[in-house]
């Protein structure tokens, strides 16, 4: 019927919902709730420990709320995998890690600079990264480290971190890299080498605050700008083979 909204399920009138939270949060959502009535019960009543902690739980729940996404379908599409600031726009050399031979005889990236976008989480955003193409987990690489401010450009380098390298079906590499932060203490997976991946499927999560490298195949340029906020596998980064830097301005 002309004028009807649906929802991009097709489910009739659009309307706002609470977002579900993913099953890794809810177990931390759960203990501070529990520890929070604990201080407010009758028999240890601390108002001013209990109250704020009720909150704080509200707070965690929120953190691991895991909306749906509508991933943009266009076959050389690059989409951000993780929601956030776009806090920095470089040239680099890959990490060692995804251009190493790891001895499974599939390769990795390609040595020499390639593009590199970081994407800043902070507590306030949500923390499920997604895949940024469709393809084959071909690597998944943690490394241990530091738990220095994630927006420094050397906590690529320093921080406890992941890299994934995803092989598209016509061969194209694309890698990116989960980096804990200043209060991020665990990167969780969902993923393993092997797997198949749809462009915008949730792959892991990192808790509390962190970013998210990626890294541009040669002959693709960025379509985000420094200070952009993105969406995990909604806003578009990339297309690939596409060259020409965009200009904007901040309105």
């Amino acid at each position: 019927m002309a004028g009807e909204i649906y929802d991009n399920q097709g489910r009739g009138d659009a309307a706002w919902s609470w977002p579900p939270i993913h099953p890794e949060g809810r177990k931390f959502g759960l203990i501070a709730v529990a520890v929070s009535l604990f201080f407010l019960s009758p028999w240890i009543d601390i108002e001013i420990i209990g109250w704020p902690l009720l909150l704080l739980s509200l707070g965690v729940f929120a953190f691991f709320r895991d909306p749906e996404r509508v991933v943009p379908q266009a076959e050389n599409a690059i989409v951000a995998p993780a929601d956030g600031l776009v806090s920095l726009i470089t040239e680099v050399e890959p990490p060692e890690e995804m251009v190493a031979d790891d001895g499974s005889g599939n390769p990795g990236l390609s040595p020499g600079p390639v593009t590199r976008i970081s994407i800043f989480m902070s507590v306030f955003d949500v923390h499920i990264n997604r895949a940024p193409v469709a393809g084959t987990i071909r690597r998944l690489v943690y490394i241990p480290g530091k738990f220095m401010n994630a927006d420094l450009d050397k906590a690529s380098e320093e921080n406890e971190r992941q890299h994934i390298l995803i092989e598209r079906g016509d061969g194209v590499a694309i890698a990116f890299t989960q980096i804990a932060g200043l209060v991020a203490r665990r990167i969780v997976p969902f993923v393993k080498p092997g797997d198949t991946v749809a462009k915008g499927q949730r792959v892991g999560l990192i808790r509390f605050g962190s970013r998210v490298d990626v890294y541009l195949p040669a002959g693709t340029d960025p379509k985000v700008l420094i200070g952009q906020s993105v969406i995990a596998g909604e806003t578009v980064l990339a297309e690939l083979g596409t060259q020409g830097l965009i200009e904007g301005i901040s309105q």
